[in-house]
Formats: C-alpha cells, structure tokens, sequence
C-alpha cells in the first residue's frame, strides 16, 4: 500500500517522461545517494572501502558499458578486459608524459583511445554477429595483452613490465586515502549512470535495442545498423576504458597486463547476465553480487567446514566459487534471462498490490 502512485497526477509531458516517475523511487534514491556519500564514508572502515566498496564501483561503471553494447545492442563482446587495459594504460601514458596533465582529463584521455580501439574491433559486427562476433572481439583481448607485455613504449619502458602512478590529486585535493578514492570514484559512477541512463531513454537507445531485437526489421524502418552498432561500440568502450583508468589509477595504483587478462572480461559479462541485460540497474546488481560473492564464500565456507571437523583450503574456496558462478549463470539463463533486475522490478509490482491477492 505504501509504493502506489494513487494521487500523483502527470500534467506535462515532462514530468511523466523523467527518469523516476513515482515519488517513492525519487525519495529512495535520494536516501540512497545520502547513503552512499555520507554514511559509507562515515561508518566504512579501511578493509570495507579497499576490499569491497571501490572494487564494486569501478566494476559497476564497467558493467555499465558493457551492458550497453550486450544488454542494449545485442553484440556479443569478450574484449572488455582488453578495452579496461586501453584505457588504463593511455591514461598512465598521458599522465606521466604530459607535464600538469589533470588527473580527470588524464582518465577520459583513457577512455577516448579506448573508443577508437573499440571502434576497430567493432567493424567486424557489421558482418557477423553471435559467436563470430564474439571470436572477434576475442582477438581484441589476445593483441591487447600481447602489445602491452611486448612493447614497451606502453609500460614506459618499465624492466619488470608493471606501471605504477602515486600522489593522485584533483584541484588540490589529495586521493590518497581510501574515502577519497571511493568518493572519486562515486562521482565518476553518478556522472556515468545518469548520462548512460539518459541515453537508453533516447532515440539512439530506442535504435540499439531495435538491432538487438530484429537487425533486418531495423533496417527496413530506416534505422541505420552501421551506426546504431558502431555507437554502441564507441560508447560502451568508452565508460568501459575509464573504468579501467580508475582500476589501475585509484584501486590497484601499480599493475600489469596480467590485472586485465581474459578472466577480467569473462566476469564482466557474468556481471551482465547475472544483473540483467538491458537494465542499467542490473549493472549495479551483478557488481554488487560478483565482488562479495568471493568474500562471503571464504567466510562461509571455512566455517561451516569447521563445523565438522573439516579444513576447507583455499584452493577449494576458489574451485567452490568457479563452479556457483557457472551454475548461477546457467539457472539465470533457464530460470530468469533477465536476471536479478527483473526480479527486483517483480518485486515491485507486488508492493504495488499488496496486501491484495494477485
């Protein structure tokens, strides 16, 4: 009885088009964002904000573009990773060649030649699409890897193959400790969120989930499928290759190739499936879930093993994680292709019509 929009009256056009039509979603995204810039600062500890906060923005923000192209676009891509390390890699090369280069311009920098690889490897889904696409932007990751170990222009020419950047500020404000960090990074998340949002709502978000749906039906009513896939390409390498600036800038702050391997874009597309595709708030769901999933399982299980008297290694924590996410991702895809979204948006009809039968 309490989520019903009983008495909100929509007189312009406006009003009944903005993002969060009934006034309960307003307020609790507002007591929401109040939590997230106040309270997690406030009663966070160190291990809170490194371990489990910062990761799960950065990876909200990079499944969030890679939402885009899967969820919204329908192209299949396993080159996320190789995007991420674009992105970290052009924003170290333009910070530290570039003297007085802003830490922000430096990690948009990242994100622009991020788009223009993005670009590159998206021309083959003008041609082929599902599992050849997926082959394609496969090799993506595979060239990445290998030019960021091999050349070492990239690393600076670094010895041991690792860069490393320290002394972060911004307007002089310093981003050195962890609530620093986590608010640089909420900021960026917020920014993104509420641009990519906006974009799905608007006609080139109309004319990527029109390709996902029927690219030849597309196509017959004027949509054009070069540049509704390139865009999406462009875009969702975009918000993909700053989320990778800010793994390696503010999370790691010293890293290798090896830190945006193929593991990096696999998860991010479990993130997707298990959030939901084509649901900015399934971006958020699978971040969340995927980065305390782990914690919680090498939590869990050592002590429900010492309950009985078992020993539970690591290893076998590992191994227990790897096989819950493949069968997750399988029970998502029978049970409910829409993922944890479409069961947060169920559970809010309900409250629509409850205490009635429905």
């Amino acid at each position: 009885m309490f989520y019903r929009e009983n008495g909100q009256f929509k007189t312009t056009y406006r009003a009944d088009s903005q993002i969060f039509p009934i006034a309960q979603d307003r307020w609790g995204v507002l007591v929401l964002l109040a939590v997230a810039v106040i309270g997690v600062p406030l009663m966070a500890d160190e291990y809170l904000l490194r371990a489990i906060f910062i990761p799960f923005l950065i990876l909200s923000l990079a499944a969030l573009g890679v939402n885009i192209l899967v969820g919204y676009c329908g192209q299949i891509s396993l080159g996320s990773g190789a995007f991420m390390a674009v992105g970290a890699y052009a924003a170290y090369n333009t910070y530290v060649r570039i003297d007085g280069m802003p830490l922000i311009v430096a990690l948009l920098a990242g994100g622009f030649f991020a788009t223009l690889v993005g670009l590159f490897f998206g021309i083959p889904s003008l041609r082929v699409k599902g599992l050849y696409l997926a082959v394609a932007t496969l090799a993506a990751q595979f060239f990445c890897d290998w030019a960021f170990l091999r050349i070492g222009w990239f690393t600076n020419n670094s010895s041991s193959g690792s860069v490393a950047v320290s002394n972060l500020s911004l307007l002089g404000w310093s981003i050195d400790s962890p609530v620093s960090r986590y608010l640089f990074c909420l900021g960026f998340l917020m920014v993104f969120g509420l641009l990519a949002k906006n974009l799905v709502r608007g006609a080139i978000g109309r004319e990527w989930m029109a390709i996902r749906d029927m690219d030849v039906a597309a196509a017959v009513i004027g949509i054009r499928p070069m540049y509704a896939k390139l865009s999406a390409f462009a875009v969702s390498s975009f918000i993909v290759g700053v989320a990778g600036g800010l793994w390696g800038f503010v999370h790691l702050g010293s890293w290798e190739p090896a830190a945006f391997s193929v593991d990096r874009s696999f998860q991010l597309l479990f993130m997707v499936i298990i959030g939901g595709m084509g649901s900015i708030m399934g971006s958020f769901f699978g971040a969340a879930f995927i980065v305390v999933l782990p914690i919680f399982l090498n939590q869990f299980l050592p002590a429900v093993g010492g309950l009985f008297g078992v020993e539970i290694s690591t290893a076998l924590v590992a191994h227990a994680e790897v096989m819950l996410f493949g069968a997750l991702i399988i029970w998502f895809l029978i049970v409910e292709p829409h993922g944890l979204a479409k069961l947060w948006s169920i559970g809010k009809q309900k409250m629509r019509l409850w205490p009635f039968p429905h």
